[in-house]
């Protein structure tokens, strides 16, 4: 079976002392690719330099950038960022901008001033993105309305990945509707998530990707502590698509096919 990690962060410290390692076990695994997400200016050059290690390392999963600025890291982010998110998109092959988008999870995100910041940047990457002809990963947490308003206001038609989606069965259909594919985390290993389980049945494996979030998002067979975070590797997204099979009651090697196809036409890769 071959797995499209959709969603990484492997370029964090947490994989410094191992990340090779972890790259040559996701392979094994049946982890072909994987992309890795920006989220703040200050972190490109260590994206950038990962995706090149990746790409020099034998029997490694093959790697794809998409450069972006989080909603989440709003009052890091400065207006000259946004040029240099745009020489990224000239000088090297990125399959999407992301993470991109619109969170209001926290209290002061919600700020008419913070959450104006958020649109102005999120607008500002959705432009960048139809200039270059490419899909958006977005990140969406308790602002899927506004979100949504964006994206139609933009006629933005390039679709993409809504990442670790989070909201419910009307916001994802009205997200694939507009061309976007729905990501699924390790999210879906736990019985609990039920309105998750609600919107993969309602959509079905079609409209579907799956990714790690790695080092989030961590499933729920992976977890040794529960006062603790276990760290989330690549390596562990074939328990995605085990906890996603169950979901849909599909063969997990059907249903990889179909996700692994997903992926390409959500990334318009060949």
């Amino acid at each position: 079976m071959q797995l499209f990690d959709t969603h990484t962060h492997f370029d964090v410290a947490d994989f410094d002392h191992d990340r090779q390692q972890l790259a040559l076990r996701a392979k094994q695994a049946g982890v072909e690719d994987l992309v890795l997400i920006g989220f703040i200016a200050s972190r490109f050059d260590e994206l950038m330099a990962t995706h090149q290690q990746l790409q020099q390392w034998q029997n490694v999963p093959r790697s794809h950038l998409a450069p972006g600025l989080h909603p989440f890291y709003i009052e890091q982010h400065q207006s000259e960022h946004l040029p240099q998110l745009e020489q990224i998109l000239q000088q090297h092959h990125c399959v999407a901008v992301g993470e991109i988008g619109l969170d209001t999870f926290l209290k002061q995100h919600k700020q008419p001033e913070l959450f104006a910041k958020q649109q102005y940047y999120f607008n500002a990457q959705l432009e960048l993105a139809a200039q270059y002809n490419k899909p958006v990963l977005l990140h969406i947490r308790k602002a899927h309305a506004e979100t949504l308003a964006i994206l139609k206001a933009q006629k933005f038609k390039w679709g993409g990945i809504a990442h670790a989606f989070s909201g419910g069965i009307e916001e994802a259909k009205a997200l694939v509707k507009l061309g976007f594919k729905i990501g699924i985390t390790g999210q879906i290993t736990n019985p609990n998530a039920k309105k998750l389980h609600q919107v993969v049945q309602a959509i079905g494996a079609e409209n579907l990707v799956i990714e790690t979030d790695c080092p989030d998002m961590t499933p729920l067979c992976c977890q040794t502590s529960t006062e603790h975070r276990t760290r989330n590797t690549p390596v562990n997204l074939p328990y995605v698509l085990e906890g996603l099979a169950q979901t849909l009651q599909l063969p997990q090697a059907q249903l990889a096919a179909q996700l692994w196809h997903n992926s390409f036409e959500a990334l318009h890769l060949k």
